[in-house]
């Protein structure tokens, strides 16, 4: 007998959890990372995000369809999930002075149910410098949780973000 586990709690990490405030890159250095609020996933997420992307796909639309696709019901959208993940990111109490999101190295690990309730852990994984004096870029690693301590998508983002231009280099 096979049994699946999933990862419930979050190991010991080097580097500081960051305080609420305003960071700006010269503010943060690589381990440093912190933990978003919450959100549930609604059926109205669900839906509206289904009408605003054009992905009308049966699983996320259709009870039956999703249980004959092997879920217990509908599922919200993967990009729906990265983008609610973005969205506590940027809301959250620990603000990251971005001046723009670059790109994103994505994987969806698990289905997001209507009903889940997800959070975000959010680490720094690289900062770099530009050819401007006054903007670096970060990596972030970001992992979305559900309720029950799984992973259900993570990946990293490149933000770029603001700092004073006599940042050591």
């Amino acid at each position: 007998m096979v049994t699946e586990t999933h990862e419930t709690t979050t190991p010991a990490r080097e580097g500081r959890r960051l305080q609420p405030g305003t960071y700006a890159a010269q503010d943060i250095r690589i381990g440093d990372h912190f933990l978003t609020s919450g959100i549930t996933v609604t059926e109205t997420h669900v839906v509206n995000f289904a009408g605003v992307s054009g992905d009308l796909y049966d699983i996320h639309l259709d009870d039956v369809a999703a249980q004959e696709a092997g879920f217990s019901g509908r599922i919200a959208h993967g990009l729906l999930g990265l983008s609610l993940a973005d969205g506590l990111k940027t809301r959250c109490p620990v603000r990251l002075m971005g001046i723009a999101t670059l790109g994103w190295n994505w994987a969806f690990r698990a289905p997001l149910l209507i009903g889940d309730r997800i959070h975000v852990e959010v680490e720094v994984k690289a900062l770099r410098p530009t050819r401007r004096d006054d903007r670096s870029i970060a990596t972030l690693y970001l992992k979305v949780l559900n309720q029950r301590g799984e992973t259900v998508q993570d990946g990293e983002t490149l933000l770029m973000m603001k700092q004073e231009p006599a940042f050591d280099r």
